[in-house]
């Protein structure tokens, strides 16, 4: 690959984690004002794995700047780290809300930002998968997934906020805890796996 198109892809990259960043540290203060107006385990923990994805984007970042064998280790190991962080926290709370019969509260504005963000990391994730492949760079591949997941958990979280709010179904909202504990882990073996 010439270096002027590995410039322009590493700059793509660069553009792409930017991006989540910037939706991301969005994302934490709304999805922090709705899990606490509604008492939402679920938009809780997507505001939790909001915090693990601008970590990923940071280390994708960091990466980005030199792209050595150990430092793409050492970047995948930190993004399943915190993706076992996840699983426990999300483990917990979603096991105690269902333990003490918790009842959330309806949150539209958690119904609305968790289908936009879904729309937003499918398009991401894929203009990740994309790049990441053509540069051969694993991490920004892998990253591209955690996105992809990002999306996948925004869907299963608007699920059980919708079912909440539509047919009084207040498990739906912890039950969607337990889908993000599933990826979470299947993500963070994914990474010590490379």
């Amino acid at each position: 690959m010439d270096l002027i198109l590995r410039s322009r892809l590493v700059s793509r990259g660069r553009h792409l984690e930017v991006a989540t960043l910037g939706w991301n540290v969005v994302g934490i203060v709304v999805l922090g004002v709705a899990a606490v107006a509604a008492r939402s385990v679920a938009l809780a923990g997507f505001g939790f794995d909001s915090l693990i994805e601008i970590g990923a984007s940071t280390v994708v970042i960091w990466e980005l700047a030199g792209i050595e064998e150990e430092r793409q280790r050492r970047a995948l190991k930190l993004i399943g780290l915190a993706f076992v962080a996840l699983a426990g926290y999300l483990t917990i709370q979603s096991t105690l809300v269902l333990t003490i019969r918790y009842h959330p509260h309806h949150s539209v504005l958690g119904i609305i930002w968790t289908a936009i963000t879904a729309a937003v990391m499918f398009a991401l994730a894929s203009g990740k998968a994309q790049t990441g492949a053509a540069l051969g760079n694993p991490v920004l591949i892998t990253e591209g997934h955690v996105t992809k997941i990002d999306g996948i958990l925004a869907v299963a979280v608007l699920v059980g906020l919708v079912l909440n709010a539509t047919a009084g179904w207040w498990w739906a909202d912890p039950a969607a805890g337990y889908i993000l504990v599933y990826y979470g882990l299947r993500e963070a073996r994914s990474a010590f796996a490379h």
